[in-house]
């Protein structure tokens, strides 16, 4: 057993959007740039990585060599492995309409590692072995059990993506679906964190009907369901099912939280903003829902978008607290590093136990 008061540091990060900033911001390397921050003076440790989704920043389906260019700007890593970084595919991610299925995402981000030889992931490498594939996947870390699901943004529209536009309504399979619901049933004696590029509805600043489009932090698709153009809105080809949220809510109302964290990314925002009284992080359901958003400055030139940031994790051995920070990626809102005024510290169900 570790002794008491090691610390396990998840970093949670998204929507780099990877050839917006080299095009629009000067060249800015906005997920090599968080990767050196992280690394280099002033900047923190931590044991593994969550990015959830959103490399590319393209409208149109993502090629080549954006790819390449990911996976160059994840060549930032010089304190550690690529394999210690878990991603999830979000809806810039996606393959158009007449492309094969998610072909860019399973090639250049890979999680799996069956690309190696394009994405670089090594499956052997990984401190935490993976369990499924690209589209839902599980890994634990000591009794911490990540549950990562993938966006299905794929297909065509109304659920996927266009040939034009990010279409952003979150969108799972009904299998991922059946995937989580059984995982959390049956892991109840584990710290469960759920990751997808969204969050769910009404959980977090601007995740409610219209609010995303309405209110300027994306933009508005008509073919792609706008209505909910900022949460998890398909599962299963259906609409607004409301079936996450009411696995929680049976939970609760049972009077036994059925996990512990939720993170998402997807909407970016000022670390400060809250809309319809939920900022970044709320409590629902007995469950911490986290919004990460966002590595990227310039994929959408707004008011309310554009503030670098990412969130990291602090979990203690033997308590069950888990401490959330904001590190801020530029000095727009305040110096560069870490932001007081974002911390948070949350309540877990159980102790956390080391790895």
């Amino acid at each position: 057993m570790p002794p008491a008061g090691d610390r396990f540091v998840p970093w949670a990060m998204s929507d780099a959007h990877v050839g917006s900033d080299l095009g629009k911001g000067d060249g800015r390397r906005s997920l090599a740039e968080a990767i050196e921050q992280s690394e280099g003076s002033g900047g923190f440790d931590w044991d593994i990585a969550l990015n959830l989704g959103d490399f590319s920043g393209t409208q149109t389906p993502p090629g080549d060599a954006e790819g390449r260019e990911i996976v160059k700007q994840y060549g930032a890593l010089k304190k550690h492995r690529r394999e210690q970084v878990y991603d999830l595919v979000g809806n810039h991610d996606a393959s158009g309409p007449s492309e094969p299925q998610q072909w860019w995402f399973k090639k250049w981000l890979d999680p799996a590692g069956d690309n190696t030889a394009h994405s670089g992931v090594d499956a052997r490498r990984r401190p935490f072995p993976i369990d499924g594939t690209w589209e839902r996947y599980s890994f634990e870390a000591g009794n911490l059990l990540f549950l990562m699901m993938g966006d299905r943004n794929d297909g065509g529209p109304p659920v996927g993506r266009d040939e034009v536009g990010g279409y952003p309504a979150g969108a799972i399979s009904s299998e991922t679906f059946e995937w989580w619901r059984d995982q959390l049933a049956s892991n109840r004696d584990k710290i469960v964190i759920s990751a997808h590029h969204h969050m769910l509805k009404e959980t977090t600043v601007g995740s409610a009907d219209w609010e995303g489009v309405d209110n300027l932090y994306h933009g508005r698709f008509e073919r792609g369901a706008p209505i909910g153009a900022s949460y998890l809105y398909w599962v299963g080809g259906q609409p607004d099912t409301g079936v996450l949220e009411g696995v929680l809510a049976d939970a609760h109302d049972k009077g036994a939280p059925a996990m512990d964290l939720w993170l998402g990314a997807h909407t970016h925002a000022h670390p400060d903003d809250e809309f319809n009284g939920r900022s970044h992080v709320e409590k629902k359901w007995g469950v911490n829902f986290v919004n990460v958003a966002a590595l990227t400055r310039w994929h959408m030139d707004r008011s309310r978008t554009g503030y670098p940031m990412s969130r990291v994790f602090e979990f203690t051995d033997g308590s069950p607290e888990v401490r959330v920070r904001c590190y801020l990626h530029t000095s727009q809102v305040a110096p560069r590093g870490w932001y007081a005024g974002a911390e948070r510290t949350l309540k877990l169900r159980h102790a956390f136990q080391s790895p």
